[in-house]
């Protein structure tokens, strides 16, 4: 996980949701460690001025998924790298499409250049995170985080 730009690490919820709210666009998406529970990763999307959090899983046998909307099959990958590519794409049980990836190298060049992310950084996989992910209830729904006026509040 450590070596994939979207992850974020061990930022938080709020950390997370202001990262979302600077990029501003709908679709930016980052991974980052579950501030509740130790060992998850959350996928955090923004869409509509909300940031929805999925759980993402690892089972015993090494595959991902990700906690989705009721009545979408779950789908396992064998590659973080394809959980997010299967979700770019329209109608897989999320709040939106992943469009937009907030890196951890696209925000340090912002914070010291003044730049805007970058869309075409390519995904690579570590294979070095071996923890087993634990699931968490009513994540199957998303987590809607934080009303729109709190999101735009942290940016200020």
């Amino acid at each position: 996980m450590e070596n994939l730009p979207v992850y974020h690490g061990p930022i938080g919820k709020e950390e997370g949701e202001r990262r979302l709210a600077q990029d501003g666009r709908e679709g930016c998406y980052l991974i980052r460690n579950s501030d509740s529970v130790p060992g998850v990763f959350c996928l955090c999307v923004l869409c509509n001025g909300y940031v929805y959090t999925y759980r993402l899983h690892k089972d015993d046998g090494g595959s991902w998924a990700a906690d989705t909307s009721p009545g979408v099959p779950k789908r396992y990958f064998r590659q973080i790298k394809n959980l997010i590519a299967a979700f770019q794409k329209p109608e897989q049980g999320i709040a939106m499409p992943l469009l937009y990836p907030v890196t951890a190298q696209s925000r340090a060049q912002m914070h010291t250049e003044g730049q805007t992310p970058s869309n075409n950084l390519s995904l690579t996989h570590s294979s070095s995170s071996n923890a087993y992910l634990q699931q968490r209830p009513h994540a199957s729904q998303g987590h809607k985080n934080r009303n729109k006026k709190e999101v735009r509040q942290a940016l200020g």
